[in-house]
């Protein structure tokens, strides 16, 4: 069962401002990437739904989050359908991250009040996430809807629109500053935030002064 509530989950996307998108097959290597950004200031993070058994790397992730890493608020991504949804709610997911706009996922996440963030491409899917009670809209690809333009465009005539991009968003400072300026609440980031030479050495004290670099960026920028 979750342990936050969707408005709790919400306060901490803002707060931070990123949330990284991540996926490893190995639970030693998904630990030490999650103490790093833990460590470094995130307090939200996005497990990937992807290759064999990710369920069960995610419930051990979880387990070791709420024993050692107080206040990090784990969530599952890149969900398309119900039955994984209910799955990964099961094993403790606190919000379920989409690709895609998919009413029965609404439907399960709301009966248990987890957190529902949907991938859209369109201000008329974004009003029908939010008529479907998302709290904040994941646009997705965000590079190749539009970009920070395509944020702005949408923010005009609905001002209460909270938004998430995915997909090209990056850790440099000129990239950054044109999502925040945008209007967006937070900015999901996978490979940018997790670059092939940390990956490949494990360099994990690397990766932490990645993430507090980022912090202190995307707090400069807002």
């Amino acid at each position: 069962m979750a342990k936050y509530s969707r408005i709790e989950v919400y306060q901490e996307m803002k707060e931070t401002g990123v949330v990284p998108v991540f996926y490893h097959a190995n639970i030693e290597v998904c630990k030490a990437v999650l103490k790093a950004c833990y460590k470094g200031g995130i307090r939200v993070f996005e497990f990937v739904n992807r290759g064999d058994f990710a369920h069960e790397l995610f419930a051990e992730l979880n387990k070791y989050a709420l024993a050692e890493l107080p206040g990090m608020i784990m969530g599952a991504g890149s969900i398309v359908e119900e039955g994984t949804t209910a799955l990964y709610i099961q094993n403790g997911a606190n919000f379920i991250v989409s690709p895609l706009l998919n009413e029965t996922m609404a439907k399960v996440c709301n009966r248990r009040k987890v957190m529902w963030s949907p991938g859209c491409g369109t201000i008329s899917e974004i009003n029908k996430a939010q008529e479907l009670g998302c709290e904040v809209v994941k646009v997705f690809p965000a590079s190749e809807v539009g970009g920070p333009s395509f944020v702005k465009a949408v923010k005009a005539p609905m001002p209460w629109t909270d938004i998430m991009p995915t997909g090209g968003v990056t850790c440099e400072k000129e990239n950054l500053k044109k999502w925040f300026a945008a209007g967006v609440t937070c900015v999901g980031m996978g490979s940018n935030l997790f670059p092939k030479e940390i990956m490949e050495n494990k360099d994990w004290p690397a990766l932490e002064v990645k993430v507090q670099e980022l912090i202190k960026t995307i707090k400069s920028l807002r």
